[in-house]
């Protein structure tokens, strides 16, 4: 009875949060999915019926070849973001890990480009790197670099760059951070034990900190995976999925459909091909993690 009464209580503590999930998350991806196989568009928004179509939506997209690019781009600037905040932030964590005096100071310094709004990041990297005044050609010119200067944010591959540097500079902290803690979770009698026996700096690092880091790395890039795939402030203030479609994202390209074209069905078919991606991401983190539960215990 009291095992029944408990069972009944934590059903009511978690209620509130189910009820919310349901209204605020459930409802929405039920209704864009529902969305997307209408014919919703600004003429026949405000109707009390639109056509049925469908597939076609999906099938429309998919035949433009916009989409595709977008997915690329999108997977591109995903992975060298994760690669980049990755490495640096191992450095970061590795280097603030080290008892010195400064440490504590210097980690809050570089916190502030994660606390920034996105929004403020995006203006600040667009006028950092304008054609005309931007201290990066600044920079160029003064140095007598060959090219300078360089046209970034109209060109397609310098565009993508100054993208994946900006989003860079943004996620560096939080993979410090999660990175330190993870760090500070090894005990220091392996790495004692290793250094009697002869192991160099290297080996400690790639027979002992890489191996015993591995859940929280995992944890890392599947968050950052997440966290880089649906980017929108940045690509919409910096660039606005230009030049000619180059630097065009899932979520910006479904902006542009949405909102720019006043197609609904085709902009929620496009969100709803962002989330497939997404779920397929987390779906093979959690079995992932499962595996390693299960060979753990």
């Amino acid at each position: 009875m009291a095992r029944s009464t408990q069972r009944l209580a934590g059903y009511l503590f978690v209620l509130p949060a189910l009820i919310y999930m349901l209204f605020f998350v459930g409802y929405p991806i039920f209704d864009n999915f529902r969305l997307s196989l209408y014919d919703v568009n600004v003429m026949n928004v405000s109707q009390g019926t639109q056509p049925f179509v469908g597939m076609d939506n999906y099938k429309e997209l998919f035949g433009e070849g916009i989409l595709g690019t977008a997915l690329i781009n999108t997977l591109i600037y995903t992975v060298a973001c994760i690669v980049l905040q990755f490495v640096i932030g191992l450095a970061f964590a590795m280097f603030f890990a080290k008892p010195f005096r400064m440490a504590q100071r210097l980690r809050g310094i570089v916190m502030i480009s994660w606390l920034l709004p996105a929004t403020i990041t995006a203006m600040m990297f667009k006028f950092m790197f304008s054609t005309n005044g931007g201290i990066i050609n600044e920079l160029l010119t003064k140095f007598h670099i060959p090219g300078s200067p360089v046209e970034w944010l109209v060109t397609p591959v310098p565009a993508m760059f100054a993208l994946v540097l900006a989003n860079t500079w943004i996620g560096i902290p939080f993979n410090m951070i999660l990175l330190t803690t993870g760090l500070t979770t090894i005990p220091k009698d392996i790495y004692e034990s290793a250094s009697i026996d002869g192991a160099g700096a290297f080996q400690r690092f790639f027979r002992i900190t890489l191996p015993l880091l591995k859940p929280a790395i995992l944890s890392l890039l599947v968050l950052g995976f997440i966290y880089t795939f649906k980017v929108f402030e940045l690509v919409l203030i910096m660039t606005h999925g230009g030049p000619v479609n180059a630097t065009q994202m899932m979520s910006t390209y479904a902006y542009k459909l949405s909102f720019d074209e006043f197609n609904f069905s085709l902009g929620a078919a496009t969100s709803n091909v962002m989330f497939l991606v997404l779920f397929v991401v987390g779906f093979l983190y959690l079995r992932l993690v499962h595996k390693e539960e299960v060979s753990g215990s």
